[in-house]
């Protein structure tokens, strides 16, 4: 039978572990954080343009930002903190000269050979910061060339394709070694409503789940703020319609947040991921104040989204349908998290049981909230924990 020292153990025992867990998991993916390499692709009759905005040190250093969320973690990490200190004149120069062998990293069908013809490095004071680099390349079209398809070799990391023409654009998240699409001369990719439809739902469903560790963190704590469907489903209403506002507005240009400031909405919601942490440990209570102030987060987060729509593209006559089917993939991503920590809960309990020999049913009903409030509270610390060192290197590092 449990009881109040029972319990208190196993919270204080947790919360030791949780401690520990917490600075491991948010210094893994703070000071060297990486991110998908941005290519613009315009195909000419006769050649096809490359605008490439990636981290030069980490291809210089040959490092796989697919399997390195962290250059802190790759074996090349010495190498990559030693070009990160080069001023970015000399890391341009360094990329120049590294040129003829980093060309095979750079995977182009139905062209010539690439060729590097500026490379431009942004200015960031802070070493323990990344920074991008500006690549422009070109290379000539075959002859009858119907379009090319582009990549990063397998290694070198993931990839966000663009083709634009005036209105239309077509955008797509390629894995590590993935190719694009046909990229077809002097137009975008055509997909129908339902193939964008099916290809936003995946987008945003990933930026949730793998990608979007701030937001599982925030929807977790959501939920361990009471074990009840009720209030669960009034603060994931809450945020589900904020940020549906934000990334509409967003997305549609009404709300425009400059990249300069964007460091100030990314420590905002590090620091919501905290408030509803502290909230849960403090006053698990429901009232009007819980999920109006999960709306105002819910705005915030909604930005985030934003940001990787902006990077993706939205094409006109596709706008509505791949805005919605984001959206939808955002959400079943939020409720596969609730859903698996809820098993995890139920999971816990039945072991538990089967290592006190007991059988009942009702003994699942008695120990499934004191399980779920020990689970609620270090849980909560954990993530108070991640998102106070999120804030702290986000708005002052």
């Amino acid at each position: 039978m449990s009881t109040p020292l029972s319990f208190l153990y196993t919270v204080v025992r947790a919360l030791l572990m949780s401690m520990v867990a917490a600075i491991t998991l948010a210094t893994s993916v703070a000071a060297h954080e990486t991110a998908p390499a941005v290519a613009s692709v315009s195909v000419g009759s006769d050649t096809v343009d490359i605008t490439l905005i990636a981290n030069a040190e980490a291809l210089l250093a040959g490092i796989d930002t697919a399997e390195y969320a962290d250059t802190n973690d790759a074996p090349q990490a010495a190498e990559y903190d030693r070009l990160r200190a080069l001023e970015p004149a000399e890391l341009a120069a360094a990329f120049e000269a590294a040129w003829p062998e980093l060309r095979s990293a750079f995977v182009l069908t139905n062209a010539g050979d690439l060729t590097l013809d500026s490379v431009e490095v942004a200015v960031v004071e802070n070493l323990e910061l990344s920074r991008e680099s500006r690549l422009v390349m070109s290379a000539p079209v075959d002859a009858g060339a119907e379009g090319v398809t582009f990549g990063l070799a397998e290694g070198r990391g993931n990839l966000i394709v663009r083709q634009t023409v005036g209105d239309e654009v077509f955008a797509e998240f390629l894995d590590a070694g993935q190719m694009s699409e046909l990229l077809p001369v002097q137009g975008v990719v055509q997909e129908t409503a339902g193939e964008a439809f099916v290809r936003f739902v995946i987008e945003g469903f990933e930026h949730i789940i793998p990608k979007g560790l701030d937001h599982i963190l925030f929807v977790l704590g959501l939920f361990f703020f009471a074990l009840a469907w009720s209030p669960i489903l009034w603060q994931v209403t809450a945020f589900t319609v904020a940020h549906t506002v934000t990334l509409a507005l967003a997305t549609l240009g009404v709300v425009n947040i400059p990249d300069d400031w964007m460091w100030l909405v990314e420590a905002l919601i590090a620091l919501s991921i905290t408030y509803v942490a502290i909230e849960n440990i403090l006053q698990p209570k429901l009232g009007w104040w819980r999920p109006a102030v999960v709306f105002g987060f819910g705005l915030l987060h909604g930005l985030g989204f934003a940001s990787v729509l902006g990077d993706l593209g939205l094409a006109q006559g596709q706008f509505v349908v791949s805005l919605i089917a984001f959206n939808i993939g955002v959400e079943i991503g939020q409720l596969a998290v609730i859903l698996a920590a809820f098993v995890l809960i139920l999971l816990g309990v039945q072991a538990a049981r089967m290592a006190r020999l007991e059988d009942p049913e009702e003994q699942m009903v008695r120990d499934l909230p004191e399980m779920y409030r020990a689970n609620a509270i270090v849980g909560s610390i954990i993530i108070g924990i991640i998102g106070a060192y999120w804030f702290i290197e986000r708005a002052f590092f």
